[in-house]
């Protein structure tokens, strides 16, 4: 039986078979197909972490108290400043690929190059500065104090500004040892120790009336809520038993540990995706260098990375108004 292609006008038709399916390569159509999964994945990622949340909203962190740090300028309360600089260094590099991918479509050799280069850069820059900000996360600024029932109890002076451990604690003569195998429960085996112990916080603080202890727990204006100072000694010398400073996997100094859960698992799992871009980029860099798509008279290479390349900066986007606006 012999097919039929049907025509539907002089400029196009339907598919008949042949390599260029809706005249898009074998390559690029497969790219298209790996964007679309792992959008799915993001998505999946991303309806966990807002599912999450609301269970938690009465305690979850307020981003501009969790990402207010800069490079240089300790003790600045600079939100989200850092984290906007790293959003504007990643839709560059976009803009770069952009005109990389356009200097192809013209066969200019030079500018693919140079453009092709400062998007590495861009890119490199994203990863290291993520990597500055993991660091700033795991080591904490404040510290904290947990409790019996889990939660996180924070100090704040009379204005209700964050107060450093550091800042009021009182030395007392101890000697503390890490749980080992052979001092303590395999399941608490810890190298490290917080800098302070909770009976130098409750000394600390019983030394300086003018802090306080605010909870996670928000109160009917939408604030942190505050309490009293007899209320605060209360709850430290009742409930607390434990200092934590930063966060991990299994603490965080800012709220629920599931906060530091879905934020080192998204943003690391993003930031894997950068780097390998960044590998890729410099594979197809020194290609163009060598002259490999002059040779086959095509750059189409640089445009599917490109492709990959605008997909790692739209999940950005939604990753960050995620976890950093929201």
């Amino acid at each position: 039986m012999e097919a039929t292609v049907i025509r539907t006008g002089t400029e196009g038709k339907t598919w008949g078979g042949g390599n260029e399916p809706l005249r898009a390569s074998y390559g690029k159509l497969m790219m298209w197909f790996f964007i679309v999964s792992d959008a799915l994945t993001f998505s999946g990622f991303l309806a966990a972490y807002g599912f999450s949340r609301f269970k938690f909203i009465d305690s979850w962190p307020i981003a501009d108290e969790v990402f207010n740090h800069f490079p240089f300028l300790h003790g600045v309360d600079a939100p989200m400043y850092y984290v906007a600089l790293m959003t504007f260094v990643l839709i560059f590099s976009s803009v770069t690929m952009v005109l990389a991918v356009d200097a192809g479509h013209h066969m200019k050799k030079g500018k693919v190059t140079l453009y092709m280069f400062l998007t590495i850069i861009g890119g490199a820059i994203f990863v290291g500065a993520q990597a500055w900000e993991w660091k700033n996360f795991i080591q904490g600024e404040y510290g904290a104090v947990t409790t019996n029932g889990g939660n996180i109890l924070q100090f704040v002076n009379g204005e209700g500004e964050r107060v450093a451990l550091a800042d009021f604690v009182a030395d007392l003569p101890a000697t503390r040892v890490a749980n080992t195998r052979n001092n303590g429960l395999w399941f608490t085996e810890n190298e490290t120790l917080p800098d302070f112990t909770i009976d130098e916080v409750k000394a600390g603080f019983a030394a300086n009336d003018n802090i306080l202890i605010r909870t996670l727990m928000f109160d009917e204006n939408g604030e942190k809520t505050i309490l009293s100072r007899e209320e605060s000694l209360r709850k430290l010398n009742a409930d607390a038993i434990g200092v934590v400073q930063g966060a991990n996997l299994a603490q965080n100094e800012y709220g629920p540990p599931l906060f530091a859960d879905f934020f080192f698992f998204i943003t690391g799992f993003h930031g894997f995706h950068v780097f390998s871009g960044v590998m890729i980029n410099i594979i197809i860099f020194f290609n163009v260098i060598l002259g490999t798509y002059e040779r086959r008279g095509s750059y189409e290479m640089v445009e599917k990375v490109g492709l990959y390349w605008h997909f790692v900066d739209l999940v950005w986007v939604f990753v960050f108004t995620f976890f950093y606006l929201v």
